[in-house]
């Protein structure tokens, strides 16, 4: 099995997974994902950072066993628990029995539950360290990037930051290292949209801490080594993460089957643009979540409008919703609307959901029978009012 060196007796001894499509259930993978796993060696004690994915662990064993003897392990790090970074942890530990595992503080409580037995742990905070001889190791707290266990940690003599979660990529390449890729951006962005998006204000707080150190590589928990361009990638991670005011904007989305929800919106739409405040109104079946994320993201609240179709409200109202899981929604508005048949459940299904996400969720009183009246859509416009004010 194939490793790499990044510095002098700092090795990559990952896994690739090349075929992998779908990561974590909901992400896309088009090009793979890598769980990398390095070893530092010292003149005094060896270190694994992280390990991989369960099912990867014959050829990660290989890796490892090409470089050092297993058994002469002195530390385990683990940056976060996910299972990913580590599968492998329960049988790495019976071949290197004597190894203590160093975790976060935080981090204690999931590796307890992974091995269902407490390992000789070492809980390391900001700004501890690990000699191993002419190699150390600084720990940096990086929490919730993305479990609230999160931390990197710094080889300071060779200037390599291990920093888990962050800076990485679902993106598979028998490289290894980043030097290469011309479409490796979009994965990088990708990564960044759907896992490190929710925990901005996390993001701010890594990367002004990485301003003390230097860095001349950047070994994630997946996808390529970045040696090049390395602060260009952290000040992306900076402008994506600064907040940017909240405009007074609402965001009407609808699916409609005969005329009569999208009818609603419009009157929502001129409701909330008399309030003083903007509206812009989408149709579902024109528009896809992903266009949304960051319109939902910049606006005062969202409303969504659905029939009632077999007793529920209709998939691409769902597929919105469940989409906004990467952007922070707590205390944003929220409402529901809709024109139904006979029983009508859509509206208080999706004020449910929107509310289960954090949404504030002013109740919705727009949901006429069939064909809306005057009188509805005089409420439609009231209800939109009410909203760009509230």
């Amino acid at each position: 099995m194939e490793t790499y060196e990044l510095a002098q007796n700092v090795w990559w001894v990952g896994a690739e997974d090349p075929d992998l499509r779908v990561f974590d259930i909901i992400m896309r993978a088009e090009h793979g994902t890598s769980y990398n796993s390095y070893i530092v060696k010292g003149s005094q004690a060896i270190a694994v950072i992280e390990t991989v994915k369960g099912r990867f662990l014959q050829e990660f064993i290989e890796r490892v066993s090409g470089v050092i003897d297993p058994g002469q392990i002195n530390y385990i790090v683990l940056n976060h628990m996910e299972p990913d970074h580590s599968g492998a942890i329960g049988e790495l530990l019976k071949i290197a029995p004597h190894a203590k595992v160093v975790v976060s503080k935080t981090g204690e409580h999931f590796i307890k539950n992974i091995l269902n037995y407490e390992p000789d742990l070492m809980k390391v905070g900001d700004g501890d360290s690990i000699d191993l001889g002419g190699k150390t190791l600084q720990f940096i707290s990086a929490p919730f990037l993305h479990w609230p266990d999160s931390m990197f940690t710094y080889l300071k003599e060779d200037q390599i930051l291990f920093d888990c979660d962050v800076l990485g990529a679902h993106y598979a390449d028998p490289m290894v290292f980043g030097d290469f890729s011309t479409d490796y951006f979009n994965n990088f962005k990708y990564y960044y949209d759907h896992i490190m998006r929710p925990f901005k204000r996390y993001v701010i707080q890594a990367v002004d801490k990485l301003t003390n150190y230097p860095l001349k590589v950047v070994a994630p928990g997946h996808g390529p080594v970045l040696r090049k361009d390395i602060q260009k990638y952290i000040a992306y991670y900076r402008e994506w993460s600064l907040a940017n005011p909240e405009q007074k904007r609402a965001i009407i989305a609808f699916v409609s089957a005969y005329g009569n929800t999208e009818l609603l919106a419009e009157k929502l739409a001129e409701g909330v643009r008399l309030s003083g405040a903007v509206a812009e109104v989408y149709d579902l079946q024109k528009t896809t979540p992903a266009e949304l994320l960051e319109k939902v993201e910049g606006s005062k609240g969202l409303m969504v409008g659905s029939p009632t179709i077999n007793g529920d409200a209709v998939k691409p109202v769902h597929d919105l919703l469940s989409s906004l899981a990467t952007i922070n929604l707590k205390g944003k508005l929220g409402a529901a609307f809709g024109s139904y048949g006979w029983s009508g459940e859509a509206v208080p299904i999706l004020e449910g959901r929107m509310a289960g996400i954090k949404f504030k969720v002013i109740n919705s009183t727009v949901k006429p029978v069939l064909i809306p009246t005057e009188a509805d859509l005089a409420n439609a416009v009231e209800f939109g009012k009410a909203f760009g004010k509230a």
